[in-house]
């Protein structure tokens, strides 16, 4: 990150933002959202922090994975290592079908109750086990189970010009959304040093979003696309502003892995996402290709991202933004951690709101575990931006005059 460009008031944000991870949420899960009767973990927890009843999803386990994986990386002192190995154990054992493809879903105990295979599903399959790879001393059973998925995935759904299909036999639309975490699959064992077939996927990936996924007219991206990836008749004007936001952190941290020049498909990304994607701070849910709102409801996870996007462009050295820019950057990013409060503004401590309706109000309904890791991936690069700081404020206060 680059010091010049901080802001002094990151230093109090970055320590509510560790407070709030590491001594509420953290402990809090690893409490009460853990199944230590079956294994995994639970889908969802009510405001009072009980478990409730329903189906555990492969998406859910993954992510947990990633979240307390990524608490060890950090230092945090509590039990990480228990968190990961829960979701791991459970995920390995339960959730992989016959062909190799990991299925939607199972009951408490791991009996299947969807045996679907989504892409966005084995998505995070590999960027968990590459989660789990880096901090349980890199078992090379992990990273062999990653690449036969993705080897598999290659096999079975390649789309026949670019990118993968939703199934076997054909089903439409085609999705931006799984290609947007398999990439950033590709990204996570990139930077655990295999590249290889994850390089390759990533760069085909790319590929794939610059030149039929983004609209050349407007700079966005789109979320449904027909059998040739053209923008799909009846849902190609959806334009999810959350999602403009994560295309262009993961376009960025691709310039410095795989090389390639996308400053301008960055800025434009995050411009349309800034413009008519944010109302009162909040990032909305959906705006039509014009940017007209179709849903003004806001949900946390697109918060999180503008957070994370406009911290990393406004802290870049030699990023895509000028000096000006990087300052606007900066203040939407102390927006969004502003913002983010009120989504956690709730009775239990390391709980949330997951909605906030079209007039400002938090929707008050059961905790989804799945958006603990958008939360981390956003309060991260809070957290390291706030240390740095205080830091300098504490040097400049020890500064011989």
């Amino acid at each position: 990150m680059n010091s010049a460009v901080r802001s002094p008031d990151f230093a109090e944000r970055g320590t509510w933002a560790r407070h709030w991870l590491f001594d509420a949420a953290l402990p809090f899960w690893l409490e009460h959202g853990a199944d230590r009767d079956h294994g995994g973990w639970f889908d969802k927890l009510g405001q009072d922090g009980s478990a409730m009843p329903g189906p555990k999803r492969l998406r859910v386990q993954a992510r947990q994975i990633f979240v307390y994986a990524e608490a060890g990386r950090l230092g945090w002192t509590g039990d990480w290592e228990s968190g990961v190995r829960l979701g791991l154990d459970f995920m390995l054992a339960h959730y992989r079908r016959d062909d190799g493809f990991f299925r939607a879903s199972v009951d408490v105990r791991g009996v299947p109750v969807s045996d679907t295979v989504d892409i966005y599903d084995q998505a995070f399959v590999i960027f968990a086990l590459a989660a789990a790879y880096g901090v349980l001393d890199r078992p090379d059973a992990l990273r062999i189970e990653a690449h036969t998925l993705l080897a598999n995935l290659h096999a079975r759904l390649s789309h026949p010009d670019a990118g993968f299909e939703e199934a076997a036999t054909r089903v439409l639309p085609l999705r931006s959304n799984p290609h947007m975490h398999l990439l950033e699959a590709m990204l996570a064992w990139i930077d655990l040093g295999h590249e290889g077939l994850f390089a390759t996927t990533a760069r085909a990936i790319v590929d794939l979003a610059r030149t039929r996924m983004i609209d050349p007219a407007t700079g966005a991206i789109g979320e449904f696309y027909d059998g040739d990836w053209q923008f799909e008749a009846a849902n190609g004007h959806i334009r999810e502003p959350g999602h403009q936001f994560e295309w262009a952190y993961l376009l960025d941290a691709c310039m410095v892995r795989l090389g390639g020049d996308h400053r301008a498909a960055v800025r434009k990304l995050a411009d349309f996402g800034n413009r008519f994607g944010v109302r009162d701070g909040r990032v909305i849910f959906a705006v039509d290709a014009r940017g007209k709102v179709i849903d003004g409801r806001a949900r946390l996870w697109a918060t999180t991202e503008r957070l994370r996007t406009m911290i990393v462009l406004g802290t870049a050295k030699d990023g895509p933004l000028t000096a000006a820019q990087q300052g606007a950057a900066l203040a939407a990013a102390a927006q969004s951690a502003d913002v983010l409060g009120a989504f956690m503004a709730v009775p239990v401590a390391g709980l949330w709101s997951d909605w906030i309706d079209d007039r400002g109000a938090p929707v008050i309904e059961p905790v989804p575990a799945s958006s603990l890791y958008h939360i981390v991936t956003g309060l991260v690069p809070l957290i390291e931006c706030g240390d740095l700081a205080a830091h300098d404020q504490n040097h400049a206060l020890t500064r011989p005059a």
